[in-house]
């Protein structure tokens, strides 16, 4: 299990977490809700994963999006 980042809002906020491969498919969907102020911490089984390079995108309303490289090892 992986922890890829931690998500925290100051407002109600429609909030997205995806996982993408190398190619940019969506691979996982950890997070599609409107979440309410505070830090959320996610985690996610990898396990039908391949050990590679993948990206996750967190999204928080129009004012918010990071896109980070993530590393799985198996």
């Amino acid at each position: 299990i992986a922890s890829p980042d931690r998500i925290g809002t100051k407002q109600s906020v429609q909030t997205s977490l995806k996982i993408y491969d190398i190619l940019g498919r969506e691979v996982a969907t950890l997070v599609n809700e409107t979440l309410k102020p505070g830090n959320y911490e996610v985690n996610f089984d990898a396990s039908n994963l391949s050990g590679g390079v993948y990206f996750y995108r967190i999204k928080a309303g129009n004012e918010y999006q990071s896109v980070k490289k993530m590393l799985l090892l198996k």
